[in-house]
């Protein structure tokens, strides 16, 4: 039996994703806050404590069963809100760390946590953005916690070199993705995001690519034999 555990699961990348795994054979639980599908388990990833709390139940009796392989993938996250640094709302700051980046520990460290002693192939992937290696005027928020996020994968990388019963632990940059989160870039106002009309472009140029074909190669990525553990590792143009 193989197990995808995924965060930000409801559409977009992180739907093609869990089509993606369930058609190789993957039970999928998925977390989110809309938690459109029948393995869906309803998420406020902005509420930080209260979100680890709904991780630690639904992954326990999960943790009791012997998974052959076991993936686990943090995708969630949003842009919003989207413009200079100085002119964010303190709780819109705060709801964009706990969704982007606290959750996202939280998450992550759960599955950890739970699935340590496990056998067989364990790995897990954190989707990564070119916003983690560097900076985009009105992004200043997702940037650092998609380079916190990088990071705190390369560390934990090489903690799991120490444990007996390793996860392999990866970054992967997905590249510029046709979904709903491209759609409210191009939307954005010139002083809120100064580099809009590069998107734009991008999408009229047809360098967007599908969730689908992304999906597939992140598939392809982490069912390598020689994955290589605490790497980042890019979705195939």
């Amino acid at each position: 039996m193989k197990l995808l555990i995924i965060s930000g699961g409801s559409k977009g990348l992180g739907l093609a994703l869990c089509n993606q795994y369930q058609k190789n054979g993957f039970t999928i639980v998925e977390f989110s806050r809309t938690a459109p599908h029948p393995f869906s388990v309803s998420i406020d990833l902005s509420s930080s404590v209260d979100s680890a709390t709904v991780i630690a139940t639904a992954l326990a009796p999960l943790s009791a069963v012997q998974w052959q392989e076991i993936v686990i993938i943090n995708n969630a996250g949003t842009l919003n809100p989207i413009g200079p640094a100085a002119k964010k709302p303190r709780g819109a700051v705060v709801d964009n760390i706990n969704i982007n980046f606290t959750s996202g520990l939280l998450f992550i460290i759960e599955a950890l946590k739970q699935f340590q002693g496990h056998s067989g192939k364990k790995t897990l992937v954190n989707i990564s953005s070119g916003a983690a290696l560097g900076g985009y005027p009105g992004w200043s928020l997702y940037c650092a916690a998609k380079a916190g996020l990088e990071n705190f994968i390369a560390a934990v990388a090489l903690e799991q070199d120490l444990q007996a019963k390793p996860f392999t632990a990866i970054n992967i940059g997905p590249g510029v993705i046709d979904t709903d989160m491209q759609a409210s870039i191009r939307k954005a106002k010139v002083e809120d995001f100064p580099a809009v009309e590069r998107f734009i472009d991008r999408k009229e140029s047809g360098e967007l690519r599908p969730p689908e074909k992304v999906a597939a190669d992140i598939f392809a990525i982490s069912e390598q034999s020689n994955i290589e553990n605490g790497r980042r590792y890019d979705a195939a143009g």
